[in-house]
């Protein structure tokens, strides 16, 4: 697996495959639009310090699995962000986000410097709970009403992991766009 910064060249690739996802994702992720325009925008935010945005790929094939972004990051005193993520109805099952996700925690730790990363997951969605669990983030509390998903705000439990919390990896995959794989 690796990860690497999404680009304005993933927009085909993301498109079909949140449209082959879409009940998979349903009620979990929050709608997106899907036009080339609305893409653009969504990568623009990752040229913002308070953003991050990565896709999750298959190593030898380059081929998408999935997504992750680190958004809300706060420095200072806080060093922190909060992660969401997505996998893709043809590659669940497998372990991929698993290990993507945990790429992008430790790049988190390491080269952003962050501190902590929090995951806000509905309590109903029992896939991503365990994801969290196996990568060793903490359940912190409950937060009712916490957002905003297809016009109804939805109960989340919140969930952590601090630097201090992760076992030392043997080595880490995670590449720049620019570089490609």
């Amino acid at each position: 697996m690796a990860i690497r910064r999404v680009c304005d060249q993933d927009y085909e690739e993301t498109t079909a495959l949140a449209r082959a996802s879409t009940k998979l994702h349903h009620p979990w992720v929050p709608s997106r639009g899907s036009t080339r325009q609305e893409f653009a925008s969504y990568i623009a935010r990752f040229g913002q310090p308070t953003h991050e945005g990565f896709v999750v790929c298959l190593r030898q094939t380059e081929k998408i699995v999935g997504g992750v972004n680190i958004n809300n990051i706060v420095k200072g005193a806080l060093q922190s962000g909060a992660s969401g993520y997505v996998a893709y109805a043809s590659t669940t099952g497998r372990g991929y986000m698993t290990e993507g996700l945990d790429l992008v925690v430790r790049f988190a730790f390491s080269e952003l410097g962050l501190h902590r990363l929090e995951a806000n997951i509905q309590p109903a969605n029992t896939a991503s709970l365990k994801l969290v669990e196996r990568l060793g983030f903490r359940r912190e509390g409950y937060s009712p009403g916490f957002q905003l998903i297809d016009g109804v705000w939805q109960d989340h439990e919140r969930w952590a992991i601090t630097s201090d919390m992760m076992p030392p990896a043997a080595h880490l995959r995670y590449e720049d766009a620019s570089d490609g794989f």
